[in-house]
């Protein structure tokens, strides 16, 4: 008999942001395939019998491929277990949920996506700052700040962007952010919009440093990311 796949939100990190339906599902899971930012504590709500199986992708550090975590979830299912594929933040939002959705549509295998907090949502809240201000951000965008190649896409839609009206939260930006201020600057944000750099989110390191645009991008240029980071602009609230 053909198993069942739950793609699981594992939050940003803490293990008090999982759902209560997340929990359930480690609980009773055979097989748990986990990103790197979906380990640690929140893998203790795993069954002691559960298989746990790390599938993570982190950049400049060797990954699995994506084919290959297809296989396994396809593989599992089929072989009748109960399968939790375990990713960080919203399980929706730059997580290759598609392509691993199409995998298993493919097998006829039963599956159901649990959400859960984002990064994003987690930054905001340990900041103590909201996405939205009435008046002054009355949209909140969430984009990528890194293309397949790792470098800034090539198709930015600047506009949007640099609209001083919104909320931007850049996911996986800290490499290529000083040339992404570098082309917000030159269509006419403001270097000194507010910014926050939110290293860690969820994690006991968890480091948050509010600077602007142009300052953040100045302490960036150049330097390599020790911890996975979100970097949020526009009118925040101080």
């Amino acid at each position: 008999m053909a198993g069942f796949i739950s793609f699981v939100s594992a939050g940003p990190g803490d293990p008090d942001l999982l759902t209560l339906k997340a929990v359930d599902r480690l609980r009773r899971a055979d097989v748990v395939l986990f990103d790197d930012l979906a380990s640690g504590p929140v893998l203790g709500h795993a069954g002691p019998g559960a298989e746990l199986i790390a599938v993570g992708k982190r950049a400049g550090r060797p990954s699995a491929k994506q084919d290959h975590v297809n296989a396994l979830l396809v593989e599992h299912g089929l072989a009748g277990r109960r399968v939790v594929r375990l990713k960080s933040g919203d399980a929706g939002i730059f997580g290759r949920l598609e392509e691993e959705l199409e995998a298993v549509n493919a097998a006829g295998l039963g599956h159901e996506i649990i959400p859960g907090v984002t990064s994003a949502s987690a930054a905001a809240a340990a900041a103590e700052i909201p996405l939205t201000r009435r008046m002054t951000a009355r949209r909140v965008q969430f984009v990528t700040g890194a293309d397949v190649t790792g470098g800034l896409p090539g198709d930015v839609n600047w506009a949007a962007l640099a609209d001083p009206a919104a909320t931007t939260v850049v996911f996986m930006g800290q490499r290529t952010f000083a040339r992404l201020a570098e082309g917000l600057l030159s269509h006419g944000l403001p270097g000194d919009t507010p910014a926050l750099l939110a290293t860690a989110v969820g994690h006991p390191e968890q480091a948050l440093l509010r600077s602007t645009v142009a300052g953040l991008a100045q302490r960036l240029a150049g330097t390599a990311p020790e911890h996975p980071a979100l970097i949020l602009y526009g009118p925040l609230a101080d």
